[in-house]
């Protein structure tokens, strides 16, 4: 059987950035991502990460290089275009950036009904969800009454609730016990088994570790390593349980 070829979701070439007139706080970064693989970011604080991923998710524009997405020279979009870019990409932020008016559920529930799906299903997927990632009983709670914990769990739950082509995640574990940290990961595997690609920003190397997957590494603003993919060690789930639902642990 012929494998299919994978196409390239994102690509750095020469990028640099700086924020006004001081200096590049990344130089000269070169990548590609393929469609379906699993990244993890690593690097000390002050290292870049956040400013890379910034750029992956159109948060910034490059100082000079060049960055495509989906095939598309992020340069030569039009401004209008880059909303139908970023709905293709799911966001785990360090801040969390939930909106505090709103209920559990309804952060969820966001990028499904910006999405125009049926109420009946954004019901079902979100309660899914969110009785998965242990926040069942907290469905209507808004923001301010949840620990920091609970908070990253439903900006989790938020980011990858559309099956986006992209995730990218700040520290999603940064706020969770080890115990969580590792179901989150789970999540983040099925999500890429079913064909997401995963970028993983963090500084638990047990996790990066564990899990195995290619790393890129980033020291005073430069990529200095791109790691080999290994095969993950976290269990799979089975091929009969791919479906928009994700397997309880």
């Amino acid at each position: 059987m012929v494998e299919s070829l994978r196409s390239t979701i994102v690509h750095f070439e020469n990028v640099g950035l700086r924020y006004g007139l001081g200096p590049e706080v990344l130089q000269d970064i070169n990548f590609s991502l393929e469609s379906g693989s699993f990244h993890f970011l690593i690097g000390e604080s002050g290292a870049g990460k956040s400013s890379l991923l910034k750029l992956i998710y159109l948060a910034f524009q490059p100082s000079r290089g060049i960055i495509s997405l989906f095939g598309k020279n992020v340069a030569s979009v039009p401004r209008k275009e880059f909303p139908n870019l970023r709905r293709r990409i799911g966001v785990v932020f360090q801040e969390f950036r939930l909106l505090s008016h709103l209920s559990t559920f309804d952060n969820v529930a966001i990028p499904l009904r910006v999405s125009g799906i049926k109420e009946s299903e954004v019901l079902k997927y979100v309660t899914e969800l969110l009785e998965w990632v242990g926040l069942k009983n907290h469905m209507e709670s808004r923001p301010h009454t949840l620990s920091g914990g609970q908070q990253q769990r439903v900006s989790i739950a938020r980011a990858i609730i559309a099956r986006p082509s992209l995730l990218i995640a700040d520290e999603p574990t940064g706020n969770v016990d080890d115990t969580m940290g590792f179901r989150l990961m789970y999540l983040f595997e099925e999500l890429n088994r079913l064909g997401t690609t995963i970028v993983i920003a963090t500084h638990n190397m047990q996790l990066v570790d564990r899990l195995g997957h290619a790393q890129l590494k980033l020291e005073n603003g430069t990529l200095i390593r791109e790691g080999k993919l290994k095969a993950p060690l976290l269990e799979s789930a089975n091929e009969d349980e791919a479906s928009f639902g994700y397997k309880r642990i």
